[in-house]
């Protein structure tokens, strides 16, 4: 949907159509005892408001922000297509920008992807590929990431570091990984150390191995953007 009307393209020339300006293919709605789990998820990355359909979406939006989606639309077009057994049609869940490229998602948890499900994501992949996107169907996280993405946006936000805390972590990691117990007890103050190392890691200024569960003897090491 651009503007107020519907707009067909060609997929061949998909990749040049104004996509990123487009309105969801099909509204959102909340009603009561309903199936699913819709919502509005804030992300620090575009500065507003984005509409999920599950908690499934939910996570996903989540993590877009952590890797720093600059613009995520749900449900962006309805894809027309032909198969084997006649014409089929899909809406991907999401189009997002992110640091590397445009990603299309899909997001389906793995016990519930059936035939006709993948022949979707099937034609949505071909789609995606003509445009030069990137396309990836969310199944699953484990339990841990979504956990640690969860503790890490706690502290998304602005976050004053009167004590020059941020300074003491950063100058802690610049030789190489420092346990996260260790790196908090060599600063002034632990207790709050603990806060600027969670917001300086959402903000990518540290990182972390996102394959294990994060605690006190989780190596910290400086991150991608450096100095905050």
């Amino acid at each position: 949907m651009i503007d107020s009307g519907e707009v067909a393209w060609p997929v061949r020339d998909l990749g040049s159509a104004p996509v990123l300006s487009s309105r969801p293919v099909r509204w959102f709605s909340w009603r009561a005892r309903q199936g699913h789990r819709p919502g509005l998820q804030f992300m620090v990355s575009t500065g507003r408001h984005h509409a999920f359909e599950s908690l499934e979406e939910q996570r996903l939006l989540l993590a877009l922000d952590f890797f720093g989606a600059t613009e995520v639309l749900p449900q962006p077009f309805r894809l027309d297509f032909d198969h084997a057994r006649g014409r089929g049609q899909h809406i991907p869940d999401f189009l997002a920008v992110m640091p590397a490229g445009v990603v299309l998602f899909d997001v389906r948890p793995g016990e519930r992807i059936e035939d006709d499900d993948r022949l979707k994501f099937d034609a949505a992949a071909e789609a995606a590929a003509s445009c030069g996107w990137q396309y990836v169907v969310v199944t699953g996280w484990r339990q841990h990431v979504t956990t640690v993405l969860d503790h890490l946006s706690s502290q998304r936000r602005p976050l004053k570091d009167q004590l020059g805390l941020q300074r003491q972590l950063i100058c802690q990691v610049v030789q190489g990984p420092v346990p996260f117990g260790e790196l908090v007890e060599h600063t002034s103050l632990p207790v709050v150390a603990r806060a600027h190392v969670t917001h300086l890691l959402w903000h990518r200024h540290l990182a972390i191995d996102l394959g294990r569960p994060l605690g006190d003897g989780s190596l910290v090491w400086l991150g991608q953007r450096g100095r905050p």
